[in-house]
């Protein structure tokens, strides 16, 4: 006999929508959501553990901002070497350009 998965599921759900017109996200946008979903204070919190839980948000936002923008050159360079080694070296170049 199978055992019974059972799942407990949220008293509210909700649902966000983010867009952008004729972009994509910014790694400070992405970053942002990122760090929202990481730390969370309640609005009834202490002020001193509010204004640290805040401060801590924008430290994260900055650190996560930074990887971000690390991983797009990093992803870069491997479309760079993917283009060259095809034989598409002005290809190539448009990418590292960006």
């Amino acid at each position: 006999m199978t055992p019974k998965l059972k799942m407990a599921t949220p008293d509210s759900f909700s649902v966000e929508v983010h867009t952008t017109h004729n972009r994509g996200f910014t790694p400070e946008e992405i970053a942002e959501r990122c760090a929202g979903k990481i730390i969370a204070v309640s609005d009834g919190a202490h002020p001193a553990i509010q204004a640290q839980a805040h401060a801590f948000r924008r430290d994260i936002t900055r650190l996560v901002s930074f990887y971000l923008r690390e991983a797009i050159k990093s992803d870069r360079t491997t479309v760079y070497n993917a283009l060259t080694d095809a034989g598409h070296p002005e290809l190539a170049e448009l990418i590292r350009r960006l």
